[in-house]
């Protein structure tokens, strides 16, 4: 199945939306923020109350993640694209808030420029939707011969200069895990877009809804490189894993 990040990037406006997707061939039900899986057909209990499993999944959304509308409006703002301002709005929009009530919680403006940004927005949303379209027709027609590599949305150093091609992708790791990908690392190479790559192909080494303890992700790290710290530095770094304060859990960032 595919990983939590390709399910986040690749699914449909509605399962975001919603905040989970169906994967009818493990039949099951994916929880797109933290990976949570529930299987069809089980039986859930919450509070003295049996669910089926796609209700419990939706339970489970507003239990422990609040809402899909607050964590889709809380990514960072080269996903969104949003100000801090249009995100303020967007969440006085969302509770309800009349242009009036909105003027006051921000202690100035004028009805007027409220109507003006809910304008503004929609018409963001409608350039967003044939943008969108323009993007599904062209890959189509060229049948996607230059697939990038889903890297996770977190990982702070990738920008369209390190944009990464399945063929790169394949390259790099051929030359750097010589005797295949389950193989040791020959060495950590120095330019970016190679870091990058390696950095993708192991964070995908440890499940995304589980917090590790230092020793364990060393303990993974050393099977692939002796220089298990400057790889478990680079996760870090580039933003593929966080951790505590005190390193006392690790887990991955998506």
């Amino acid at each position: 199945m595919k990983d939590l990040v390709e399910l986040f990037w690749t699914a449909s406006v509605e399962e975001l939306k919603r905040g989970y997707v169906c994967n009818e061939e493990q039949e099951e039900y994916v929880c797109l923020v933290c990976g949570e899986r529930f299987q069809k057909g089980v039986i859930y209990e919450r509070d003295h109350t049996c669910y089926e499993a796609e209700k419990f999944t939706r339970l489970h959304i507003v239990d422990q993640h609040s809402s899909m509308f607050e964590y889709l409006l809380n990514l960072d703002k080269k996903w969104t694209g949003l100000t801090d301002l249009q995100k303020k709005l967007l969440r006085y929009f969302y509770q309800g808030y009349s242009d009036k009530e909105i003027v006051k919680e921000l202690d100035g403006g004028s009805t007027s420029t409220i109507r003006n940004h809910r304008f503004t927005l929609r018409e963001k949303m409608k350039q967003a939707k044939i943008f969108l379209a323009l993007m599904e027709l062209s890959e189509e027609k060229n049948s996607l011969p230059s697939r990038f590599i889903h890297v996770p949305r977190s990982a702070t150093r990738l920008d369209q200069r390190y944009a990464i091609t399945e063929k790169e992708n394949r390259e790099i790791l051929a030359a750097y895990f010589k005797e295949g990908l389950n193989g040791p690392l020959s060495e950590f190479p120095k330019k970016e877009k190679r870091k990058i790559a390696i950095l993708n192909h192991l964070i995908r080494k440890f499940e995304t809804s589980r917090k590790y303890t230092e020793a364990e992700v060393n303990n993974i790290l050393k099977e692939i490189y002796p220089d298990y710290v400057t790889l478990r530095r680079y996760l870090i770094e580039y933003g593929f894993m966080d951790r505590y304060p005190d390193g006392s859990k690790y887990w991955v960032k998506i």
